[in-house]
């Protein structure tokens, strides 16, 4: 069985909404789109297209298909290829005509992600908030990538908001840190949280 991997760009204070350019996503009237671009530098930028590389299948909520269906078909480049060769999913209950080649709608995500993970031995979802937590709450979720950016913006789209379902992760691969100041983090699902532990029980080892 394959897994469900979900990919995010997140400021310091959670955000992941409308990294790649001003105009990407203004819902809610957000001012701070394209704040991801002052810190690329080719170290992570190497880092997320050997991530890309590993895309199998995207699985993308309507909002953020919407935003790809209109700039990656029209990219030349190795990012805008392989998105646009491998097949897509989105989870929608209107959208009935994709416009994107390779796109089957998915109105089911408790059932039709379960087959989806199983034909495909990596199935990655960027962005999508909405249908993360949905994915989060079903324990669809195999793998978190986060890249982790230092600012912090006060307002715009958080992941991890009111109504998270309550869930621990481990971190499975050492923390890579970039020139610019990003850090790439990986993460896979732990079970439920630990909680209710007194601090001053544990010893300096941890123990």
């Amino acid at each position: 069985m394959g897994v469900i991997v979900v990919d995010l760009f997140v400021t310091l204070d959670g955000v992941y909404q409308s990294p790649g350019s001003r105009d990407e996503d203004t819902e809610g009237g957000f001012p701070f789109g394209g704040w991801q671009g002052a810190y690329f530098d080719a170290e992570s930028g190497a880092a997320i297209g050997a991530n890309i590389e590993r895309v199998d299948a995207l699985l993308l909520g309507r909002k953020t298909y919407d935003i790809w269906a209109a700039y990656w078909p029209f990219q030349s480049d190795d990012i805008g290829a392989r998105f646009s060769a491998v097949p897509k999913f989105v989870a929608s209950h209107s959208l009935t005509e994709p416009s994107w080649a390779g796109t089957t709608v998915v109105t089911d995500v408790a059932t039709e992600v379960r087959g989806i993970r199983e034909r495909f031995d990596e199935t990655h979802v960027f962005g999508s908030g909405d249908l993360v937590r949905t994915l989060l709450r079903e324990d669809l979720v195999d793998r978190i990538n986060l890249w982790l950016y230092p600012l912090a913006l006060g307002t715009g789209k958080r992941l991890f908001a009111d109504g998270t379902v309550p869930a621990a992760f481990s971190l499975v691969e050492p923390p890579v840190a970039f020139p610019k100041g990003s850090i790439q983090l990986v993460y896979e699902r732990a079970g439920e949280p630990v909680t209710g532990v007194d601090m001053s029980t544990i010893d300096e080892a941890g123990a």
